[in-house]
């Protein structure tokens, strides 16, 4: 038997810092980004059983589509009669790329669900999300609005709402936690790389706005604003020229009693950002910011979460204040880039936003422009699925024809899959795909490409979960397939 090892790498695990008052500075300066923490109030996502979307249910379900077993996160199958609602993590550690300082950066900007945030509940789901990014060398910025409702692929876990992926890299405890598998979805869905994370509480995001005096911005409509906590009544604004202290202006960016619901909501988050920066970075009011900051430190240290060190903060800063508000490229996934589809919802009758990727990936490249790192996923492309969920894949040529491992090899490279092993063996008549992790949209492509689909195709699928194995899905090569002409 020959085997050749291609090399392997692992990304260093960076512990998270508590941030100090420069990454404070740094954070109230662009806290208007983190207003994303502030707007949610919707309904658990829990599971659905028969449906015509693509993809599975979450591993909390209990149930998976297409009559696969249940796997968690490590690839172990377990009995549906086993899942159980996870206990949360601790504080997590989520890896920090090193910034050259020259790079186009994309910081995650994250928020957790106002019901979940009330009721104190212990694997809290993301409501929003807003990507941003800063490029040095052309002194450009942009930030990206992506809707909780987003029908997309978590890695691990299969189809599913985007605002679920927090939810399960909390409740699972993966690495990195919420924000970690967060990153990895909106990574995966945008073909965007995400460098840092950011999140913020109520309580810090009220504070900050008080402390800076409130802020002033253009309301367009009536409003019946909500306000967070307890014995609070609700409020109207009307269309004008308004100043809003910060209870206020958190309710102004968690409303989405509009005619455009989530769409209208998104575009009044980037409203109060900027309106937070044209504050904060006006000449008269900085010098007396950097005199607040020990204060500000104070009440944002326990409110802030993020994986950005401290002197990479203060330079991203600088590059935001330089950077003027018409060079601040802004977008909104909106009604027209999406399919509205129903399905079942713990138990109940609702929709999620298939989206429609070549809309998505004109936006996304208006804003991001040279920062894509692949195409959007074309739904239902089983090419694009195996290629984002980057198994590693182990080919052993068990075929009569001793150069057809290498050509499936080259093959599948050629299409942008990983493969990092090929070995040989003696000859057997049937090919055999064999899962140790569960890269499930790999293992279907695979089916699909050796003609496998069939009911006698499952008999040659074997689950053998194995956290400590080199690869993640093996390919034992039989005579059938090189019978049929299925590789180049």
């Amino acid at each position: 038997m020959k085997k050749i090892n291609l090399p392997k790498f692992k990304l260093p695990q960076v512990k998270f810092k508590r941030p100090s008052l420069g990454g404070a500075i740094f954070w109230v300066i662009t806290i208007g980004l983190g207003v994303t923490a502030m707007i949610f109030a919707r309904s658990f996502f829990a599971c659905w059983t028969i449906t015509s979307l693509p993809g599975m249910a979450p591993a909390s379900c209990g149930t998976q589509a297409g009559g696969l077993p249940l796997f968690n996160p490590q690839g172990t199958p377990i009995a549906p009669s086993a899942v159980t609602t996870p206990e949360a993590s601790a504080p997590v550690d989520v890896p920090a790329p090193t910034w050259d300082r020259g790079s186009r950066v994309n910081v995650l900007f994250i928020g957790v669900d106002a019901r979940d945030w009330e009721a104190n509940a212990s694997a809290p789901r993301s409501d929003t999300m807003i990507l941003f990014t800063i490029d040095p060398v052309s002194k450009t910025a942009g930030m990206l609005s992506i809707p909780r409702d987003m029908w997309v692929n978590i890695p691990g876990f299969g189809y599913g709402r985007i605002n679920q992926a927090y939810n399960l890299g909390e409740a699972y405890k993966l690495p990195g936690g919420g924000p970690g598998l967060a990153m990895k979805t909106v990574e995966q869905f945008l073909g965007v790389p995400v460098n840092y994370y950011g999140q913020v509480d109520f309580n810090t995001f009220i504070a900050m706005i008080d402390t800076i005096g409130g802020i002033d911005l253009q309301v367009k409509e009536r409003l019946v604003l909500d306000p967070v906590g307890t014995g609070m009544d609700k409020v109207v604004v009307t269309p004008g020229y308004r100043h809003l202290v910060g209870w206020k202006a958190l309710a102004y960016a968690r409303t989405r009693k509009t005619e455009g619901g989530d769409v209208d909501r998104a575009q009044r988050q980037q409203d109060v950002i900027f309106a937070i920066m044209e504050k904060v970075f006006t000449p008269d009011y900085f010098p007396t910011f950097i005199k607040q900051a020990p204060g500000l430190y104070e009440l944002m240290a326990a409110g802030i979460h993020t994986n950005l060190t401290l002197d990479d903060g203060l330079r991203l800063a600088v590059l935001l204040q330089g950077i003027p508000h018409e060079s601040i490229k802004t977008g909104v996934i909106s009604y027209d880039m999406i399919v509205m589809e129903s399905t079942i919802l713990d138990g109940q009758n609702a929709s999620v936003f298939k989206p429609k990727p070549d809309q998505i990936r004109i936006l996304r490249d208006e804003i991001f422009g040279g920062g894509a790192i692949d195409a959007l996923a074309d739904e239902g492309d089983p090419v694009q699925l195996s290629r984002q969920e980057n198994a590693r894949i182990r080919i052993t040529n068990g075929a009569f024809a001793q150069d057809f491992g290498q050509r499936t090899a080259t093959y599948l490279q050629g299409l942008g899959l990983n493969v990092t092993e090929l070995t040989s063996t003696t000859q057997v008549d049937r090919t055999v795909v064999i899962l140790y992790s569960p890269k499930l949209y790999t293992m279907r492509f695979l089916l699909y490409l050796f003609g496998m689909n069939g009911s006698s195709g499952t008999s040659q699928i074997r689950f053998d979960p194995n956290p400590a194995s080199p690869v993640d899905v093996e390919i034992l090569l039989g005579n059938d397939v090189a019978n049929a002409n299925v590789i180049p």
